[in-house]
């Protein structure tokens, strides 16, 4: 299934960023974006969330400099385009993958993308990570473990639950049960002519 590859891959870019872990660390990936399409997109967008995930909290820290708090404001700004920018990209490969397939009159249309339901599953996969961090931890007592362990068991069933409903999804479509329609971002306050403040206003 679809979704066994990608919350493997998940796994691994996870796994393989908490060796060194660090923001600053080089990205590289293993899959080959001519040869690998999906599995390049995956890999690339797990690792923009991981970094983020990092990334937001640094900033929580109460004695952060106001001018890197700043500094990193604005990798997270860029991190969220990139992000949003990926989702667009894996959302393209459904988009050719079912060019072919005519939706039944009855198709009908889902809440979101196969892509943002990804989107979804990989943030899910950095939340079980972390949450198991925190069921082992030397230094929590054994009432937040316990706390934590109930947590990562929801998580679990959350990521095993959406899974099956992104499944369900490439299912129906490929069947031509619901069909994409795919809106391309229009965030505001990342264009040049649509923010008022980059663009000179007072």
């Amino acid at each position: 299934m679809f979704t066994d590859k990608a919350n493997k891959i998940f796994k691994e870019v996870i796994e393989l960023y908490h060796v060194i872990d660090s923001v600053d660390q080089e990205f590289s990936n293993p899959y080959d974006s001519k040869t690998q399409t999906i599995e390049h997109l995956l890999y690339r967008k797990c690792w923009i969330d991981t970094v983020q995930w990092h990334y937001e909290d640094i900033i929580r820290d109460p004695d952060i400099d106001p001018v890197a708090a700043l500094e990193l404001k604005r990798k997270i700004d860029a991190s969220n385009q990139d992000r949003t920018d990926t989702v667009e990209y894996i959302d393209s490969y459904f988009l050719e993958k079912f060019k072919d397939v005519v939706p039944k009159p009855e198709a009908t249309l889902n809440t979101e993308s196969p892509a943002w339901g990804i989107d979804r599953l990989s943030i899910l996969a950095l939340k079980v990570y972390h949450m198991r961090e925190e069921t082992i931890r030397e230094d929590a007592t054994d009432t937040h473990k316990a706390a934590c362990q109930n947590k990562l068991n929801v998580l679990l069933e959350q990521q095993v639950d959406l899974s099956k409903a992104i499944e369900t999804l490439l299912d129906d479509i490929a069947n031509g049960d619901k069909y994409m329609k795919v809106y391309k971002q229009m965030k505001m306050y990342n264009d040049d002519e649509l923010n008022p403040v980059l663009r000179g206003e007072k």
